[in-house]
């Protein structure tokens, strides 16, 4: 009976010896990877800007980038984020869209600018994509689709023009998971509260661009994000009952002279 018992505690030490091998192997192997990961975002992200910028006009109006930057800094500023992380670009483009790049690279088209009613929709749209930034779904969603070793080879320098554009073409038109783009969502909705903005313009805009116009090439953010109504209808549900503030970040003069500057 003894020499069970004896058997027994060898074994079971043997396993949480194993076990404990295993569990500091993979957190040196995980933290190796989040260094490659890191270095490979930030590398990435500045060639992927890179393309774009040969391919198409980035706006330098100082009055343009002000009042992005106006809204971008409130926000970050009412929700603790590093505003250092989140780098603008506002390019001279049609479509209405607007996405997140990796080393937190946020690209603004002038569509959106363009084709938002107001304020509260643009913001909306900001804040849901600073969410993806804030939430690392971006680097998430590309290794899952392209693998860390093709990013690496392509961080590197060592990509093909097919694969960088291939990349850039992922992002530019990114539809993410349903749970992912809930989390966006919601956590954008929360920046737009605690920043006391009213978080029903990011609903209305999904409203809008869930019509049957959003079928035009140029509604690019409404036909990467599937399901607008359904979330429009999710972000109404969860702000129903929220007390909430509502102020405006630009004034209405600075805002219309934004919106003239691509009329």
């Amino acid at each position: 009976m003894k020499k069970i018992i004896f058997q027994g505690v060898i074994l079971l030490l043997i396993v949480f010896s194993a076990f404990m091998c295993m569990r500091q192997l993979n957190w040196v192997k995980l933290f190796h990877v989040q260094q490659i990961t890191v270095k490979s975002e930030q590398k990435l992200g500045d060639l992927l800007l890179d393309v774009i910028l040969s391919a198409d006009k980035e706006n330098k109006s100082i009055q343009v980038y002000n009042s992005i930057d106006s809204i971008v800094n409130h926000i970050c500023l009412k929700n603790n984020i590093n505003r250092e992380q989140i780098k603008i670009h506002v390019v001279e483009k049609d479509e209405i869209n607007a996405f997140a790049m990796p080393n937190g690279h946020l690209i603004v088209y002038s569509g959106l600018i363009q084709n938002s009613d107001n304020q509260e929709e643009l913001t909306g749209v900001l804040c849901h994509e600073i969410a993806h930034i804030q939430l690392n779904h971006v680097m998430k969603k590309m290794i899952s689709e392209m693998g860390l070793s093709m990013i690496i080879s392509i961080s590197s320098g060592n990509g093909s023009p097919v694969l960088i554009k291939k990349a850039l073409q992922k992002l530019s038109s990114l539809s993410y998971e349903r749970t992912l783009e809930k989390e966006a969502d919601l956590k954008g909705v929360d920046y737009m509260i605690n920043a006391e903005v009213d978080p029903s313009g990011l609903a209305e805009f999904l409203f809008k661009q869930s019509n049957e116009n959003a079928t035009s090439n140029y509604l690019q953010w409404a036909s990467s994000h599937p399901d607008s109504r359904d979330r429009a209808v999710y972000i109404n549900d969860y702000i129903k009952n929220k007390n909430i503030a509502k102020r405006s970040i630009l004034c209405k003069s600075t805002w219309n002279n934004l919106k003239d500057n691509f009329n």
